[in-house]
């Protein structure tokens, strides 16, 4: 049987930011009691007092996850690209062939931007907007679920054994949030990781990058 203390914690463990502010103890009980009430009480199906919301608040221990700080200012060279179209297209037994097809097309052109991946369902393509008609022509067989235009992408440079870092990511997805910046792709590899977003938001997005490195 659900109890509140468990409603409330699911609650919390659900949303990181409050668990953020809990583990660093700057949030107040009462008023984060008053806010989660209404949910707590539609999930536990009757009426809950607050000071019960609060005393299950008190016994919620999440384990701070610390962030290197060096680790992030010692992020790379920032690279800025505008103009990337993203096409994403059903998985079919033809698409690795035109995939190859496109390859092939673009392979003696410079200063262009490709990059090909791929799930068990779709396949997702994002390019400069200076090959898109290239890449209908060459997936013009193929089930187009979607095509985004006018992205802009910002490219990082990742420190030495990032990957044994713990929290880079999860500090820099929240300071964009906390900037009403959306992301509406992400790419990473060992050295580096690729933001792409709409191009509105890749000015401020920039800032935010920099200022992480000082």
């Amino acid at each position: 049987m659900k109890t509140i203390t468990t409603c409330v914690h699911d609650i919390i463990r659900h949303q990181p930011f409050l668990d953020d502010a809990i583990a660093r103890d700057i949030i107040n009980f009462s008023g984060l009691a008053a806010d989660i009430q209404p949910q707590v009480e539609k999930e536990m199906r009757k009426p809950v007092k607050q000071g019960s919301i609060i005393m299950a608040l008190r016994r919620y221990a999440p384990s701070r996850t610390k962030v290197d700080m060096q680790s992030l200012r010692e992020l790379g060279d920032i690279i800025v690209r505008s103009g990337i179209t993203e096409y994403t297209y059903l998985n079919s037994r033809s698409i690795i062939s035109n995939k190859a097809r496109l390859l092939e097309a673009v392979k003696d052109q410079s200063g262009v931007y490709l990059n090909y991946s791929s799930n068990y369902q779709e396949s997702n393509i994002l390019v400069s907007s200076s090959l898109t008609d290239l890449v209908e022509k060459c997936f013009r067989n193929e089930v187009r679920v979607s095509v985004k235009e006018e992205l802009s992408s910002i490219t990082i440079a990742l420190p030495k054994n990032s990957s044994q870092t713990v929290g880079l990511y999860f500090y820099i997805f929240k300071l964009l949030a906390y900037e009403g910046i959306p992301v509406f792709e992400m790419i990473s590899t060992s050295n580096y990781f690729a933001l792409f977003l709409e191009k509105e938001f890749i000015n401020k997005a920039f800032l935010l990058m920099n200022e992480i490195k000082r």
